[in-house]
């Protein structure tokens, strides 16, 4: 199974939220956005259906609304919403029509903005493989944290780096 990882162990998609006058907490999915191009003609969905994720939706954005939800005027872009299998993740991919995407080096892991994704995985050797398949290899190896957790980081579509997380506790 695959599954988002909770930023900062909130659990998954644990956020407060304003209700009639108070404020309430309700569990909701997690939401991720990253902005991936097509790199050789091959779409960077393809990549995370393969990991397992379902795509919810697609569509194309633009107009007042987009310019103003994104910050960015002119904004045309085709968009595609994908679930983790358990439900409580979601990201959402962009690919820009207009303005075109402007194409720049990876990211190093310790640079700030938004360019890392991170999966917990029930088997990280299955997600290298099918990652490998896309031509995604880890990034410096896998490692073992105290017995409990195997990490490792990929790069994936439009350089994006992908972590996996499995947890050694749970087997």
């Amino acid at each position: 199974m695959w599954r988002m990882a909770s930023p900062c162990g909130a659990g998954p998609g644990t956020r407060r939220v304003r209700g009639s006058g108070s404020t309430t907490t309700r569990t909701c999915p997690t939401r991720h956005v990253t902005q991936c191009g097509r790199e050789g003609g091959e779409e960077p969905t393809g990549f995370f259906t393969d990991l397992g994720l379902t795509v919810l939706g697609r569509d194309t954005v633009s107009g007042e609304w987009a310019d103003t939800a994104v910050g960015l005027d002119g904004n045309h872009a085709k968009i595609a919403m994908l679930q983790t299998p358990d439900g409580n993740g979601r990201l959402e991919l962009f690919e820009y029509i207009h303005p075109e995407a402007i194409e720049t080096e990876p990211t190093l892991p310790h640079e700030i903005g938004m360019h890392r994704v991170a999966f917990s995985v029930d088997d990280i050797d299955e997600a290298l493989v099918i990652a490998a398949r896309h031509g995604c290899r880890p990034l410096r190896g896998v490692a073992t944290y105290e017995d409990s957790d195997k990490l490792t980081s990929v790069r994936g579509p439009s350089g994006i780096i992908v972590m996996f997380a499995q947890d050694l506790t749970k087997r």
